[in-house]
């Protein structure tokens, strides 16, 4: 910043004719440019619009400069030096960055020796027993005699005092078929042997990340209308409807109507603002539907459905009768397998791996302790693994990025469960802050990993269909159960709303069959529709939740809410199951695979 003179002040009040001729005054005004920090012309600039906003004009003198200090440039705000600036904005490395820490302590010093210490200083010392240094130094330096765990993650690796004390850890909190007499533990050899592969073939399986934010609503409109007609399809099939009818014809006799359900205004779905919208083939219009004739139902927004009922005034659709979808079927292998021995031992754990006031990633050790004494077949590893709403994580109090600690941690993981040589499967999350928030989700990716930890992981999408063994899976990190959880309107169902939910999930045949989702997932349509749709119903079906755990059977599917590993400041729960396949029962009809289930805290 060029220093303000009297010449350069007259020079600039010469060019606007404004006469000036004490020099005090110009004294006065070189005085105001340097306690404002603003220059010449700009100051100027400033007398001048101040002068001829008021009534009759302002005459340049030392009175009308003190009214003008104080109306206009004590409101300025004080813009930092250019210095300054160039400070903040170039890139930092770690020596600079210790530099300006230094500067600053020295400088905070300087001012504490000049300053009077008020009785009882009520400044609060910026130090932990682990680290006498601030907590500034600490959110901004890495040491490089920290070691390669997960306890280095975190700037301030004070463990949770909260999570170290719980109680019940290893309880049984809920139980699934014959437990009596399981030992759960994997096979002699866990993981040797295990088919381990996604069910869609490489071509129709998401298998890298892909362009997105560019989304028509025509686009939309096509993936939506190609639901209603492929589950119309199915349900005119099963229930041997002859046709539908145009859910807007006024018509005197009974009608059977195909359509999505959606609600009249952007509020919660209830009762009296249930609309029924119809593809185009049955005129695309939409119907308010009223609901009092029906003795039950459970609906959606997004839902497809079919209702029979009267329409006199074409205005409004009467039900008297709901008809929902059917799930698809499930999987038969084109070979005939052979019955094993042993069965097959499947953990499953959900994020995140850290409790909400640390990043020590202690419950992750704790899950991998577990892992090396269990021994399973097959770790199914939910994220988020790097969560974004994590408190530290959102102040940006991390001493790398994002991504170092994501590679880190999953090389904990792999490197931790090696003597055990179990095969891992590591789904992304919405929350994870370093990964694609779309969805459907890419998998991750982890170009350091050496060949034969590869040979043991398996990264998939989200959501994904799995085939392990001869059985499937059905695994989604999204949590859809508390999203339709708190859309989907009941009557006289008698079931509870976890069962109502996941067997809508299965007849509609779709990993988020909501529509419109939830702010917080950004849907690619046309994506879901090659990737988030079911291409048969899963014997397993895993889907973490914020609500309560539980171990379900779902029109022949299990249901497993394995919970989250923690639960803010505490430990949550995880799961582990016990599967044959080809398990048949005594009269030759299917069995589920999933021979017990259960849901253990951590």
């Amino acid at each position: 910043m060029a220093p303000v003179s009297a010449e350069s002040l007259k020079s600039e009040l010469d060019m606007f004719d404004i006469p000036c001729s004490d020099e005090s005054t110009l004294d006065k005004m070189v005085e105001l440019c340097i306690c404002s920090r603003i220059q010449a012309d700009e100051m100027v600039l400033e007398w001048v619009a101040y002068s001829s906003s008021t009534k009759n004009g302002v005459k340049l003198a030392m009175d009308t400069l003190e009214q003008f200090k104080h109306e206009v440039l004590n409101k300025r705000k004080v813009k930092p030096s250019s210095r300054k600036e160039e400070s903040h904005n170039r890139t930092r490395d770690i020596n600079s960055l210790q530099e300006l820490i230094k500067a600053e302590e020295e400088e905070d010093n300087l001012l504490d020796a000049y300053s009077t210490p008020a009785k009882g200083s009520q400044k609060r010392a910026l130090t932990t027993p682990e680290h006498p240094h601030s907590k500034r130094t600490a959110a901004l330096l890495t040491s490089p005699g920290l070691l390669l765990s997960p306890a280095s993650f975190s700037p301030s690796a004070t463990p949770s005092q909260k999570y170290s004390q719980r109680g019940g850890k290893g309880e049984v909190v809920v139980t699934f078929g014959a437990v009596q007499g399981t030992r759960w533990v994997g096979r002699k050899d866990p993981g040797a042997g295990v088919q381990l592969q996604l069910l869609e073939s490489s071509e129709d399986s998401l298998r890298c990340s892909y362009k997105f934010m560019f989304q028509r609503l025509r686009d939309v409109r096509n993936v939506l209308t190609d639901k209603i007609e492929e589950l119309g399809e199915s349900l005119k099939s099963h229930f041997n409807i002859e046709e539908f009818s145009p859910v807007s014809l006024p018509a005197q006799d009974s009608m059977t109507v195909l359509g999505q359900v959606c609600c009249d205004s952007n509020g919660k779905l209830n009762a009296q603002s249930v609309l029924l919208e119809a593809g185009p083939e049955q005129g695309g219009q939409q119907v308010p539907v009223d609901l009092s004739e029906l003795k039950e139902y459970s609906l959606f927004p997004g839902q497809v459905v079919v209702m029979e009922g009267m329409n006199t005034t074409g205005r409004k659709l009467v039900a008297s009768k709901l008809y929902q979808s059917v799930p698809l079927p499930f999987y038969t292998p084109e070979m005939k397998m052979e019955m094993d021995e042993e069965p097959m031992n499947v953990l499953v754990a959900c994020g995140p791996f850290t409790t909400s006031d640390t990043l020590t990633f202690d419950p992750l050790l704790d899950l991998i302790s577990i892992i090396v004494r269990d021994r399973p077949d097959v770790c199914l590893l939910l994220g988020p693994f790097v969560d974004s709403k994590h408190e530290q994580i959102e102040k940006a109090q991390v001493t790398e990025t994002f991504e170092a600690i994501f590679s880190r941690c999953i090389e904990s993981i792999v490197d931790g469960t090696k003597s055990v040589g179990c095969h891992l499967v590591f789904v992304p999350s919405q929350r994870d802050i370093h990964h694609h928030f779309i969805y459907p989700q890419p998998p991750f990716t982890l170009p350091n990993l050496s060949k034969d930890q590869a040979q043991r992981v398996t990264l998939v999408p989200d959501p994904c269909t799995l085939l392990i063994d001869g059985v499937t899976f059905g695994l989604t990190s999204t949590d859809i159960l508390f999203h339709m959880g708190a859309e989907e309107i009941s009557c006289g169902t008698g079931s509870d709303r976890f069962s109502r939910i996941l067997k809508h999930i299965l007849t509609q045949r779709s990993y988020y069959p909501l529509y419109p989702p939830v702010e917080e997932v950004n849907m690619d349509y046309e994506k879901f529709q090659s990737f988030g749709q079911m291409p048969l119903t899963p014997d397993l079906l895993i889907i973490p939740s914020e609500l309560r755990y539980f171990v379900k059977d779902v029109v022949g599917c299990v249901c497993v809410n394995p919970g989250r590993l923690t639960k803010g400041q505490v430990g949550g729960t995880y799961g582990r199951l016990m599967i044959q396949r080809n398990a048949t029962s005594e009269d030759g009809k299917r069995a589920s695979p999933c021979l017990t289930a259960q849901v253990v805290k951590i």
